[in-house]
């Protein structure tokens, strides 16, 4: 009866033995043979039945390849980090070749872009100051400005009512007589014809202005066509009072 027991607990122990390892022959003696899951089914697969070695084996193997995974990925977010770091830097140089380029190309270019501009001699004649004391009532005077003639006349008072009697479904080019001047007894224009060019004749003509001989145009007294081939009035340049009696012209 002894012998049989024996053998059955002899039959348990190798039933344990086969499948999972060498095991401590009296630890396993010592262990409370309470059969388990495994053995009833006549294998070993309950954690008591695995040795510590594969325990810490195992373990081991699922801890490295955790590790292993996070430092792919570790790895991956770096790669990516250090790509953009690359497109950050590749776009900073592209951008300051760039810049540094466009001012070689200024700096070289600027000589003969400043060689186009006007001469100290042209840019003081782009103004011109007269002196308005002179000139009597009934008078007219031409001045120079950017090679040009202009025409100063003061107006008597019969030629200012005359100019603004004038209804504007009669002019060519309508503009009243108030538009066209700063101070009612002084006309300033440019005396070129606006047909072809030429220089009109002053005080002279059907409308007591000014006749452009070449092609027959009109002016009445505040500039203005009224009759022949010239589309517009006189032009008026840009002007200015300094004081009662000078102005600048430009």
């Amino acid at each position: 009866m002894a012998n049989g027991q024996q053998r059955t607990k002899n039959s348990k122990i190798s039933s344990c033995i086969l499948p999972c390892g060498t095991l401590n022959l009296a630890s396993e003696r010592r262990r409370e043979l309470k059969p388990t899951w495994g053995e009833k089914e006549g294998g070993c697969f309950s954690r008591k039945c695995l040795p510590p070695k594969v325990l810490v084996q195992s373990a081991i193997l699922i801890w490295t390849r955790k590790w292993s995974f996070e430092v792919s990925q570790l790895a991956d977010d770096e790669n990516n980090d250090v790509g953009q770091s690359d497109v950050t830097r590749r776009d900073f140089i592209h951008v300051m070749s760039a810049s540094v380029g466009a001012v070689a190309t200024a700096a070289a270019v600027w000589p003969l872009i400043d060689q186009m501009n006007p001469a100290a001699d042209v840019l003081a004649l782009a103004t011109t100051e007269v002196n308005l004391g002179a000139i009597q009532v009934g008078q007219s005077i031409t001045v120079v400005w950017q090679g040009k003639p202009v025409f100063i006349r003061r107006r008597t008072q019969a030629e200012i009512e005359e100019a603004r009697s004038v209804p504007l479904t009669q002019l060519k080019d309508p503009e009243t007589d108030e538009a066209r001047v700063q101070k009612a007894e002084w006309l300033i224009m440019v005396g070129v014809c606006t047909h072809l060019g030429c220089i009109p004749l002053g005080q002279q003509g059907d409308y007591d202005g000014w006749f452009c001989p070449c092609h027959g145009s009109h002016y009445d007294t505040s500039g203005r066509i009224r009759k022949g081939p010239a589309p517009d009035n006189l032009l008026i340049p840009p002007y200015v009072f300094l004081d009662a009696n000078k102005i600048l012209i430009g």
